[in-house]
């Protein structure tokens, strides 16, 4: 389905816009799959490659049956 593909990576830039931005601060939880899904308005398999996209980018790490939290920056080697 062509939309998923389009939702998919729209809702993943609007979040990590949001992490870059420091609306979504460090250690924040992010809302569970369904709230996510019924917030975008999309199926629950949309967010799980959006959340497979974000921990890709390494800005949001998984606590099994925790959830999802936005990461801590890596700091750079001084």
């Amino acid at each position: 389905m062509p939309t998923e593909r389009v939702d998919y990576r729209r809702i993943a830039n609007e979040i990590t816009s949001k992490i870059k931005s420091g609306e979504l601060a460090p250690g924040e939880k992010l809302p569970s799959t369904r709230q996510l899904a019924e917030q975008y308005g999309v199926h629950i398999s949309t967010i799980h490659r959006v959340m497979s996209l974000l921990k890709d980018r390494e800005l949001v790490e998984g606590h099994p049956g925790k959830g999802v939290y936005v990461a801590e920056p890596e700091r750079e080697s001084e």
